[in-house]
C-alpha cells in the first residue's frame, strides 16, 4: 500500500482527492498548510506528495526545496492554476517529478501519482530478488524486512539504504557509493546524511536483536553480514 501525503489548502479539492487515491487502495494524510507538510515529508515516510503551490505558511515551492536541501527524495507531483511554462519549468529545476494544472480529472492525477511510484519502485529495487542472510530477510518487491520473522518498520530511505548495503553482503561500500545509489547523484545530499540514516537502520535493528549486522568500516563506508 503506497503510502502518499497531499497538501492543498482548498478544503474541497484535499477531502476529493484524499478520499479518491484512499479508494485506490492508497494510504492517505491530507494537509493544508505549508509548515505541516514540511514537517511531515522531512521523515521520509511517504512514497509520494502531491503538493499544492499556494499554502499558507510556506509556499509549495519553499517545501519542495527545503525537501530537496535536506537529502529527501521523496516523489513529489506539483499541483497549480498557474499553467504558464516558466512556472512548470520552476517546480521541475526545484526538484518536482511532476506538475499537474488546476482543474485537473482525478483519473489524470491518478495515472501521473502511479507514474510516479512505479519509477520510485523500480529505484528501490522493488523488482529485485529477496535477499536473505542468516535471520535477516529484506524483501523488495514488498518493501518488508525481517529478523527471525519479526518485522522492522523502515520507511522508504531507510529501505533503500539497508537493500543497498544487504544486496552486497559482506562487502564495504563507500559512503559515497551509497549516496549515489540512494539519494541519486543530482541530490544535494553528503555524507553527513548517510551517517544520520545509518544511524536509523542500526537502532531499528538494535531493537530487534540485529544490530550487529551492520557495522562501519572507518574512514569508508558501511558493511551488512550474518
Amino acid at each position: 500500500m503506497a503510502r502518499v501525503l497531499v497538501v492543498d489548502d482548498e478544503p474541497g479539492i484535499r477531502t476529493a482527492v484524499a478520499r479518491g487515491l484512499t479508494a485506490e487502495g492508497m494510504e492517505v494524510v491530507a494537509l493544508s498548510d505549508g509548515p505541516s507538510a514540511l514537517t511531515a515529508a522531512l521523515t521520509g515516510s511517504f512514497d509520494a506528495i502531491v503538493l499544492d503551490i499556494i499554502l499558507p505558511g510556506l509556499s509549495g515551492y519553499r517545501v519542495l526545496e527545503q525537501l530537496r536541501a535536506a537529502g529527501v527524495d521523496t516523489p513529489v507531483l506539483l499541483v497549480s492554476a498557474k499553467d504558464g511554462e516558466w512556472d512548470q519549468a520552476d517546480g521541475l529545476d526545484l526538484g518536482a517529478d511532476g506538475y499537474l494544472v488546476k482543474p485537473f480529472a482525478f483519473v489524470v492525477l491518478v495515472a501521473q501519482l502511479k507514474a510516479l511510484l512505479r519509477r520510485r519502485d523500480a529505484a528501490l529495487g522493488r523488482t529485485g530478488q529477496r535477499v536473505r542472510l542468516g535471520a535477516l530477510i529484506v524483501d523488495p518487491v514488498a518493501r518488508a524486512v525481517s529478523w527471525e520473522g519479526e518485522s522492522i518498520e523502515l520507511s522508504p530511505r531507510e529501505f533503500a539504504l539497508l537493500h543497498a548495503l544487504a544486496s552486497r553482503p559482506d562487502t564495504a561500500v563507500a559512503k559515497d557509493d551509497l549516496l549515489r545509489m540512494v539519494w541519486g547523484d543530482e541530490q544535494a545530499a553528503s555524507r553527513n546524511v548517510v551517517e544520520v540514516y545509518v544511524g536509523y537502520v542500526r537502532r531499528k535493528l538494535e531493537a530487534v536483536g540485529a544490530g550487529h549486522v551492520l557495522k562501519t568500516v572507518r574512514g569508508f563506508g558501511y558493511i551488512v553480514s550474518s
